[in-house]
């Protein structure tokens, strides 16, 4: 066990001077090459004060963000993500420390530049290294050693351990009191569940995966106690794929275990608090500065367009399955079929500006008023017309919750092209 610690301290240690390495080497070469263009002679005589400062701000920055590399199992845009994390703590500690510091103006295009490029080679270096290490596990490198015992009804998690010769896992043998014969021939049958402790004592296993519900869960105690007093990790793999055939995720009651079907960030009472303050702020940014200049000129167009309003309001649902009005500029001539028949490519209703707004979805900008009063969020699945809800609900599986949160002005759809 202490030998595999040392390999991941090890591997955390080469990720962290890896990084300092692409850091400095990169800051430095951007340093003499353009700095000279953009910052003055007090900048750029204070080197060393700066490469002291940015080394500080990563390491801070870093320890944040956390290593995620050595894991057994990890996904690439997991660590994609935590790079970009990563370079964002890094850009606004740093870049803030900068302006404070007094050594001129900090200039938005070499650090523009710098925090790219930088993101960029983070991503290249730590998938790269990722490769590495699990091209070292396949060859047999750093494996950790596991038994089975009474996995027989959950004998998928064979599976998922041995699936991937990358992550390092090596099922030694199995301990099984009903013998049902499910795991292959080449995985050794050590005995029943009282044989485990034994067998633990004298051999090297470093992981055990217990099956439940368990014909002799009075064992469990004792083989629990063992594994904490001899730094053997211990795993309780529960029987719910009868029930279940998706991702769960755990969590506690009290000291109850429970199993939610949904991980919700928003749950948390600091989470919607910073949701709700970046909404405020967002939204009063744009509709104080911008959204004024906008309103005037399209609704000076709309008017011009065809006769009526130049809001359109409509019965949207919105968190929780509460009704709400959503604003919009008009894009479709005064009708009564606004709130039973969509829009469609060619529709006769639209005006010629009203297609413009909407190919270039200036008609939604209205709704950062909907963001101020709380009916929306500024990211946020797309809120639909009360009939739409309707017909969804019976048409798509589990579609009632994307209303667990607020509906978006943009969300994953629109991102994605949609």
């Amino acid at each position: 066990m202490r030998q595999v610690n040392s390999f991941n301290w090890a591997i955390k240690t080469l990720v962290i001077v890896g990084d300092l390495l692409i850091l400095n080497v990169l800051f430095i070469s951007l340093f003499y090459l353009v700095a000279g263009k953009y910052f003055n002679d007090n900048f750029m005589n204070s080197l060393d004060y700066i490469l002291a400062l940015m080394n500080l701000c990563y390491v801070v920055c870093n320890a944040k963000a956390g290593e995620i590399l050595q894991r057994r199992v990890v996904r690439p845009e997991t660590m994609v993500r935590k790079a970009l994390q990563n370079v964002v703590f890094f850009g606004v500690l740093f870049t803030a420390l900068l302006a404070f510091s007094k050594l001129g103006h900090t200039s938005i295009r070499f650090f523009s530049l710098f925090y790219s490029l930088l993101l960029i080679l983070l991503i290249t270096f730590r998938l790269t290294s990722r490769w590495a290490l699990k091209m070292y596990r396949r060859r047999g490198g750093n494996s950790r050693t596991v038994i089975l015992v009474n996995c027989s009804n959950v004998s998928h998690i064979y599976t998922q351990l041995m699936g991937d010769r990358s992550s390092g896992f090596r099922v030694v043998g199995y301990f099984d009191d009903l013998c049902l014969g499910v795991f292959p021939s080449n995985i050794p049958f050590l005995g029943n569940s009282a044989d485990v402790v034994e067998y633990l004592k004298d051999h090297n296993v470093e992981h055990v995966y217990y099956g439940f519900p368990s014909p002799h869960s009075e064992l469990v105690p004792a083989l629990i106690n063992y594994c904490e007093n001899n730094f053997i990790h211990f795993y309780s793999v529960p029987d719910m794929s009868t029930f279940f055939n998706r991702r769960m995720n755990f969590d506690t009651l009290g000291n109850i275990p429970i199993m939610s079907l949904y991980n919700e960030p928003l749950s948390l009472v600091e989470n919607r608090l910073l949701k709700r303050l970046f909404d405020i702020a967002f939204s009063l940014l744009f509709l104080c500065t911008l959204f004024p200049i906008v309103y005037i000129v399209v609704g000076i167009a709309i008017k011009i367009s065809s006769p009526g309003p130049i809001l359109f309001k409509q019965l949207r649902s919105g968190l929780d399955g509460n009704e709400f009005y959503c604003y919009k500029f008009r894009s479709m001539r005064v009708n009564n079929d606004s709130d039973k028949v969509q829009a469609t490519k060619n529709d006769p209703r639209k005006t010629r500006l009203g297609e413009f707004l909407r190919k270039s979805s200036i008609d939604e900008l209205p709704q950062f008023i909907n963001v101020l009063k709380g009916n929306m969020s500024v990211v946020g699945p797309r809120p639909h017309m009360l009939r739409h809800t309707e017909e969804y609900s019976m048409q798509i599986n589990a579609y009632m919750v994307r209303h667990l949160i607020k509906p978006g002005v943009t969300g994953w759809a629109q991102v994605n092209g949609f």
